[in-house]
């Protein structure tokens, strides 16, 4: 039966009519589902790689050491930092924790890096070091939601799902949001790359590390690439019709999302191939093709910048030391995370340099929250490690228009409050928005009768970050 001429849309196509507006038809018909471009300003750089320390690393133990802390090592922590005081774990009066190891100072800063870092210690004049984040979430997942999506409750856009509504991919037969794991999935599970309210075809896409990197990426044998292309006319026709009765945006994302499996199943196989690297390249970062792991995936992250993806996404578990055993203290587990972590991130770093990339990729690293000054010992265990603590974290940030070479903010002796210069995660979000070129308060989609933003009604745009 031929689709009629004129059908009266719905209630709730009435309502959610607002999301087709002229702008998306014309960046649809470009096969970049994306919202309006909000640039009032230059951008400082095309591209973000966010190193996502899942379980969130100490920087006592890496960037932040404190002389009273390994002085005090062992003795009672003082009662004013424990009045009103929450912990997720710590119970009673505990004691303070020195670092195990020991630090050296690197770049023309003197910043202090663990010796368990060489290779960072060696690019350390290209990154900022950015001692006073804060937060006001203590637990891992709430944490992860404030960080990249703005809430710490389920259910907004991801930071990359919002630089995908803002400004698309540069290829369109590329995702502009990739996802990459290595090790377990965050405690935030995978709605930390949805696209909450915004339409799903801006959802992070997770490529995988071995195998297939997405999942029915190849045709059935039977299926010829033009049999394939037939069917998907045929979906899409039918899905336009569905469109044009009901105007429901989440019609033209399944539409967008087809697409772009289509010619995913072109390029992906292509740009994932780390075997096409030269060995220098795999020495370099300490890559095995074939395995899942942050090496792999940090080469694979610039390998889909240089390609044209907007945000790359990388999550590497393993990193709660809550030093309840041998598999998440100080003294064994600290170690190997620093091992896996050193190579491949100086090499990134690196890389993106000579291939004249760093200036226009914003490269950030960090975790959800910081460490306590002060040892766990959660049931008397007599290991080391650090509880949850919201009050001071540090992030490195290189490239993209920020800082090189330096360090901004500071902590108190013991590293358990800010002392200078605090910056609050709707901060960070707001200047990694201006350094793509977006005003963090124009960025907004209407859902539920109000415009929503990834920065909620919060953050400032940090000049201290910027170069």
């Amino acid at each position: 039966m031929a689709a009629p001429d004129f059908v009266l849309p719905s209630r709730r196509a009435f309502l959610h009519g607002g999301a087709l507006g002229l702008g998306g038809i014309a960046l649809r018909a470009l096969g970049l589902p994306r919202g309006p471009v909000v640039r009032p300003h230059a951008a400082r750089c095309r591209s973000v790689i966010y190193l996502h320390m899942e379980g969130a690393p100490s920087p006592l133990d890496m960037f932040d050491p404190k002389p009273a802390l390994q002085k005090h090592d062992g003795k009672p922590c003082p009662d004013e930092f424990l009045q009103k005081a929450r912990f997720a774990f710590i119970k009673g009066h505990p004691k303070l924790l020195g670092t195990r190891f020991p630090f050296r100072k690197c770049g023309r800063a003197g910043v202090d890096v663990v010796e368990l870092l060489p290779h960072l210690g060696q690019v350390m004049d290209e990154l900022l070091v950015v001692k006073s984040m804060r937060t006001d979430q203590f637990n891992h997942a709430p944490a992860e939601f404030l960080l990249f999506t703005g809430s710490p409750r389920i259910g907004r856009p991801a930071m990359g799902s919002w630089v995908a509504y803002g400004l698309g991919s540069e290829n369109r037969d590329l995702p502009a949001f990739v996802v990459l794991v290595s090790g377990t999935l965050p405690s935030s599970g995978k709605s930390v790359w949805g696209s909450g309210f915004l339409p799903s075809s801006l959802q992070g896409v997770q490529l995988r590390s071995q195998g297939d990197p997405v999942l029915y990426l190849q045709d059935p044998a039977d299926i010829d690439r033009a049999a394939r292309r037939r069917m998907l006319d045929a979906s899409d026709e039918l899905n336009r019709l569905r469109l044009q009765t009901t105007g429901d945006p989440e019609t033209q994302a399944r539409i967008d999302q087809a697409e772009l499996a289509f010619r995913m199943q072109l390029s992906v196989p292509e740009a994932v191939d780390l075997r096409s690297e030269p060995e220098s390249v795999h020495r370099l970062y300490g890559t095995e093709p074939g395995k899942v792991s942050f090496a792999n995936n940090c080469l694979l992250a610039r390998r889909l910048v240089e390609r044209g993806v907007r945000f790359v996404q990388l999550y590497d578990s393993g990193w709660d030391l809550h030093g309840t055993g041998p598999g998440d203290d100080l003294d064994t587990q600290f170690p190997k995370k620093c091992r896996d972590l050193d190579r491949p991130f100086a090499a990134l770093i690196t890389d993106l340099r000579r291939r004249g990339l760093l200036d226009d990729t914003l490269v950030v690293w960090g975790g959800e929250f910081g460490r306590t000054p002060m040892n766990e010992e959660r049931d008397g265990s007599k290991y080391f490690g650090r509880d949850h603590h919201p009050h001071c974290f540090t992030m490195l940030l290189a490239g993209g228009g920020v800082k090189q070479g330096a360090v901004v903010g500071a902590t108190d002796e013991l590293g358990y409050r800010v002392t200078d210069t605090p910056i609050d995660v709707h901060d960070l979000q707001a200047t990694i928005l201006h350094l793509l070129g977006l005003d963090h308060e124009k960025l907004t989609h209407r859902f539920e009768g109000r415009d929503y933003r990834l920065t909620d009604v919060a953050g400032v745009v940090r000049g201290e970050l910027l170069a």
